[in-house]
């Protein structure tokens, strides 16, 4: 049930927001140096490294760690990039992903392939088990401004209750926060 509801969810809205995206990748090109897309290695189910694809929102000389650790993160973003995260439309390339299988509309947020101790920490918990998803309990409970400890309690307790039922709360809530940009610090 659950992939049918990313297929179907995510094929829908991909044909819906088709020209958007054209338009978002357009003006990305057009606003920097560098490609449309960023695509990065995240930690997808079983720990099982996979490309994810984003519209790029920082400079192509940023490096690749999580934006949280940088020391000054606006520094790295290009002219349209705190728009682009604002708004999470960075975000929309990623129903490839999900129309791939790599990820799921609902699930713990793929780590990069380099948060080590976050990635070990999602392991002991379990949550490995878990698709990642566009969305997630952690992410309409803090988004980028928990601690990793606090992101596995809040992807554990989806582990634990997850059902079509939480998957439609965590989708509505998301809609809800996207569109009030909450939870995003840069």
């Amino acid at each position: 049930m659950k992939r049918s509801l990313d297929l179907f969810v995510g094929l829908l809205t991909g044909l819906a927001l088709a020209l958007p995206m054209l338009l978002i990748a357009l003006t990305v090109r057009l606003s920097s140096p560098g490609p449309a897309l960023y695509w990065s290695d995240r930690v997808g189910r079983h720990n099982r490294i996979f490309r994810m694809p984003k519209f790029r929102s920082m400079r192509i000389d940023t490096p690749e760690v999580a934006t949280d650790r940088l020391t000054n993160p606006a520094q790295w973003l290009t002219p349209i990039g705190s728009f682009l995260r604002r708004s999470s439309l960075d975000e929309l390339p990623q129903l490839w992903s999900i129309l791939c299988g790599d990820m799921s509309l609902v699930g713990p947020r793929p780590a990069l392939f380099n948060q080590y101790a976050l990635i070990e920490k999602r392991t002991a918990a379990g949550i490995h088990r878990l698709k990642p998803g566009l969305t997630g309990w952690a992410q309409i409970n803090g988004r980028d401004e928990i601690p990793d400890d606090a992101k596995v309690a809040l992807d554990a307790h989806y582990l634990q209750h997850q059902s079509l039922r939480l998957d439609l709360l965590i989708l509505w809530r998301t809609a809800r926060k996207v569109l009030r940009a909450d939870g995003v610090s840069h």
